[in-house]
């Protein structure tokens, strides 16, 4: 059985982020006193007297702003509810029952889900304030008084939500899932992709730079197999970050990096290559994840007979450093090519995870250096006695040599194309130990 859904709502600043990171127990959504900080759905996993739930925090509703971004915080809230078996409604209790309050009652009663009713801030310890009681009033049944910043109350809270679930609720494993890090600076489609892939509108989709401030998770699942994508905050360069919260958000993406298995790193073809896409494709890379660079906006691009091909040899010079990386061009907007998407996360995702054995890894050395001799420094030849594969996730060889100082750059990229020109490893970085031995066979301390 999947996780339960339970959304997280209330009007804006009242504590839904700092409540959410609690129920957690980690700081997945940013948390600060500017109203409206909290834009997308934002999910994390709870657990609860053995039982597991997905907790969806929200933007904060203003049932009648006219504001573009509030007016999609508040759609964002009610697909939230839509989706949810529970809700917690979330009120401040030093503000009390204010206007916003009740409608968003109204609305979360008329919506038929079941409601358990989060007092937030009764911080002091003791009897409650008078002020408490005044919550009756939305006709949501008993309030429960939660300390979202000392996490008093908050097992009661659990308690309330576990009554309105099925008894086997979200007690069985997931399902092994490839997640995914969509990537690259804002506006370049990181959400319409995100979006088309799902059929949904599951995260706020704006042409104002910037409106994705969180990273948000997306499951799908297909004839391909199941992934979770991670739709981040575009990185910006430093100089534009002035923001404490865009700060925030920079730190959120590498999170979310650190977090996949596969990035997409996405590039907007009317724009081309720019020094940002390289920062971004570079923190990837330096994190030894499996890459792909998505060319979005293709639809958009006038094209000729070698449109595609001149467009590609371009990006292989702009991303040399990772000339690993498969190019693949898509429109978030048409459709276009996203089937092939899936099959290419698939697969970079195996070649990052793979394993050669030692006897193969030997073979392939000895022909590459019969093939192309050691270099030398002052009559000192290098000699590699032999490869292993120490790891995976990216895959990492060790190599054990005479003298680490005559190991060259240039001699170990050579060793490395001819590694995946028989293995293959599309799609993937690769690490390289340089483990000196002396004349005895020991390995050496320097």
């Amino acid at each position: 059985m999947s996780k339960p859904v339970v959304a997280i709502v209330g009007r804006p600043n009242v504590g839904k982020s700092t409540l959410f990171n609690k129920l957690i127990g980690q700081r997945l959504s940013i948390v600060d006193d500017t109203p409206g900080v909290t834009r997308d759905r934002i999910y994390g996993d709870c657990e609860w007297l053995g039982h597991t739930m997905l907790l969806v925090d929200t933007g904060g509703i203003e049932p009648y702003s006219d504001d573009i971004i509030l007016s999609q915080m508040r759609r964002q809230a009610q697909l939230a509810i839509d989706s949810a078996e529970v809700i917690i409604l979330v009120t401040d209790v030093r503000d009390g029952v204010v206007a916003t309050d009740l409608e968003v009652a109204s609305m979360l009663q008329k919506s038929g889900k079941p409601v358990v009713l989060c007092v937030n801030k009764c911080d002091a310890v003791g009897e409650l304030p008078a002020d408490f009681y005044e919550f009756y009033n939305l006709g949501l049944g008993d309030p429960i008084a939660v300390s979202s910043v000392h996490g008093r109350g908050t097992g009661d809270l659990l308690d309330a939500v576990l009554q309105h679930l099925p008894a086997d609720a979200g007690t069985e494993e997931e399902d092994f899932v490839i997640k995914v890090a969509v990537i690259g600076k804002p506006n370049v489609g990181k959400s319409s992709l995100v979006n088309a892939l799902c059929g949904e509108e599951r995260t706020i989709v704006s042409s104002i730079a910037g409106t994705t401030r969180d990273s948000t998770d997306t499951l799908i699942e297909n004839e391909n197999g199941s992934f979770l994508f991670i739709d981040t905050a575009g990185l910006r360069r430093k100089s534009r970050v002035d923001e404490r919260i865009e700060k925030y958000s920079v730190i959120r993406a590498k999170m979310a990096i650190e977090r996949a298995d596969v990035c997409v790193i996405m590039i907007d073809a009317l724009e081309g290559f720019t020094e940002q896409d390289s920062k971004v494709a570079g923190l990837a890379h330096e994190a030894g994840k499996a890459c792909i660079i998505a060319v979005n906006k293709w639809d958009a691009y006038e094209k000729d007979g070698k449109t595609m091909q001149n467009y590609r040899k371009k990006l292989e010079n702009d991303f040399s450093f990772m000339s690993y990386a498969p190019i693949v061009f898509i429109s978030a907007k048409t459709g276009q090519r996203l089937n092939n998407l899936y099959e290419l996360i698939t697969f970079v995702n195996d070649q990052n995870s793979m394993r050669i054995s030692t006897g193969k890894l030997n073979d392939v050395l000895a022909m590459a250096t019969a093939r192309v001799q050691p270099p030398t420094d002052k009559g000192k030849r290098l000699k590699i006695y032999y490869i292993t594969q120490a790891s995976t996730r990216p895959p990492t060889f060790v190599c054990f040599v005479n003298k680490k100082d005559l190991f060259h750059y240039s001699y170990q990229r050579y060793i490395d194309n001819q590694i995946r020109e028989v293995f293959g490893l599309d799609g993937t970085p690769t690490r390289y130990i340089i483990r000196e031995r002396d004349q005895k066979g020991k390995n050496s301390t320097k």
